[in-house]
């Protein structure tokens, strides 16, 4: 476009589903990941939103953060839930800038809101490689 090239990185488009519950994802699965990068901490939060809360429903959210130990990256991020496609949009750009978990764990939280989880999750759910374990 506009007589410049680009080369598409086809790992980092952020895409959606506009379904019940809205779904975003962008990077890897979880097994690619586990191919790609031997030694990888998934980090995941399954949780009823505060808004959900106050308004007496039911509904839930789920994230999923995949980080290559190795070098702290973020290849991997899955959400579902309400608002779920806004916020890949975002994890989108904090990966194509190389992100790293030490990014979101540096940044403060904006409370109340679901994005907040992305910046709390401390322990892993799960480890693979030289460390693995059945962390919950």
């Amino acid at each position: 476009f506009g007589d410049d090239p680009k080369t598409v990185d086809y790992e980092k488009i952020p895409t959606a589903v506009f379904g019940i519950p809205e779904i975003g994802t962008v990077g890897m699965t979880e097994d690619d990941a586990r191919e790609k990068h031997p030694e990888l901490d998934v980090y995941s939060a399954d949780f009823r939103p505060m808004k959900a809360t106050l308004a007496g429903t039911s509904e839930r959210m789920f994230m999923k953060l995949l980080v290559d130990r190795t070098n702290d990256r973020v290849v991997g991020c899955h959400i579902a839930g309400e608002g779920a496609a806004e916020l890949i949009q975002i994890i989108g750009v904090v990966m194509k800038m190389g992100g790293r978990k030490s990014d979101f764990d540096s940044t403060m939280a904006l409370h109340p809101s679901a994005a907040e989880e992305l910046v709390t999750m401390r322990q892993p759910s799960r480890r693979y490689g030289s460390v693995a374990s059945d962390a919950a």
